[in-house]
């Protein structure tokens, strides 16, 4: 069998396939059209046997210099059945190189690493990388359970300060509108500051409030109308995935970071997700934070590429360095901007 690549151009269409799928919020419809705003494009395909749709993914692609031309990406995709997913990826792969002129199909499926789809990865022909975008180790929390069930398996002192967060006068809701999206920007600002990582220009995180709508909710700590602490999501029909989160220095000391993180975990419950992925576990304090809410972590399969071009040997060579590059340089403009501030704030 070898199915058809067809494109899919409908909206409401897409994502209706996404959630048959069961497929994870980065293959929605407005997050590919995110990315298309920030310096990929899209491709949205579906795998057809004859009548019979048995997979979709939707794919990135990045343009390289040559002789490289382009990578072809497909975060937690494709969407398929463990039987159908050889062929599904053969013909993704042949895709990727037809259409787009690939250097390589890269993906970073959301399935379990001890999962049978591993063995159904290495017989299409891909193989392990190590240019990983989305961190494999995580943590996911069935939703399906109970409040009890959740915080059993959390530390007495994390089920503490989530009681003592939520008997507080803080409101835990949905973010409303863009005025108070700016909050969000100004507490994840600070938040990046002081914890020492990169975020990207505001308009990115705008895009994605606006292209994402339902698909992107932000929950929110609020004292009033000022925001102490915030949860962004994306979310399918069945999983909840943590985008970013911050907490101000008030916040901080009231502790509503864990309040607005339960509240979050309740909200996409009720939304009908039956899966919350807490996106990533380094070995940092905000790792540490996301550490208090299970007493377990997940590995996902990880960063998986099939070459495409005879110049693939070259690209996994000059890839590490160039990432590597260019991680040294946003470090220095941060540090950069931070310097500035200060002038700023001395001045």
């Amino acid at each position: 069998m070898i199915p058809a690549v067809v494109p899919c151009t409908d909206r409401a269409l897409w994502d209706e396939y996404v959630d048959r799928f069961q497929g994870h919020p980065q293959q929605l419809w407005g997050w590919g059209e995110t990315k298309a705003m920030h310096g990929w494009s899209v491709d949205r395909v579906l795998l057809n046997d004859g009548d019979n749709t048995i997979g979709c993914a939707q794919l990135l692609i990045r343009r390289l210099p040559v002789p490289f031309r382009a990578l072809v990406y497909i975060p937690r995709g494709p969407m398929c059945s463990v039987e159908d997913a050889p062929a599904v990826l053969s013909s993704l792969a042949d895709h990727a190189a037809a259409r787009h002129r690939g250097v390589a199909l890269s993906i970073e499926p959301d399935w379990d690493k001890d999962s049978p789809y591993a063995a159904a990865v290495s017989e299409a022909g891909f193989r392990e990388s190590t240019n990983t975008v989305l961190i494999p180790r995580t943590l996911i929390l069935d939703l399906r359970r109970s409040d009890d069930e959740l915080m059993a398996e959390m530390s007495k002192s994390t089920r503490a300060n989530i009681r003592k967060a939520m008997r507080s006068d803080v409101e835990f809701r949905k973010v409303k509108n863009e005025s108070e999206l700016e909050q969000v920007l100004a507490i994840y600002h600070e938040t990046a500051e002081r914890a020492g990582f990169g975020i990207h220009e505001d308009q990115y995180y705008r895009d994605i409030f606006r292209n994402m709508g339902d698909g992107s909710p932000i929950i929110g700590a609020f004292d009033g109308e000022q925001m102490l602490a915030f949860v962004w999501l994306a979310r399918s029909g069945s999983t909840a995935f943590e985008l970013y989160g911050g907490v101000s220095a008030e916040g901080q000391k009231q502790r509503v970071n864990y309040g607005v993180k339960w509240a979050a975990l309740q909200s996409m419950r009720e939304d009908g997700c039956s899966r919350y992925d807490f996106n990533g576990l380094l070995n940092d304090g905000i790792s540490d934070f996301k550490k208090q809410f299970a007493k377990h972590e997940n590995m996902l399969l990880g960063t998986w590429e099939k070459p495409l071009s005879p110049f693939y040997p070259a690209y996994s060579k000059a890839m590490p360095l160039a990432r590597k590059g260019l991680q040294t340089a946003r470090r220095l403009v941060k540090t950069a901007a931070g310097r500035a501030r200060l002038v700023l704030r001395r001045g």
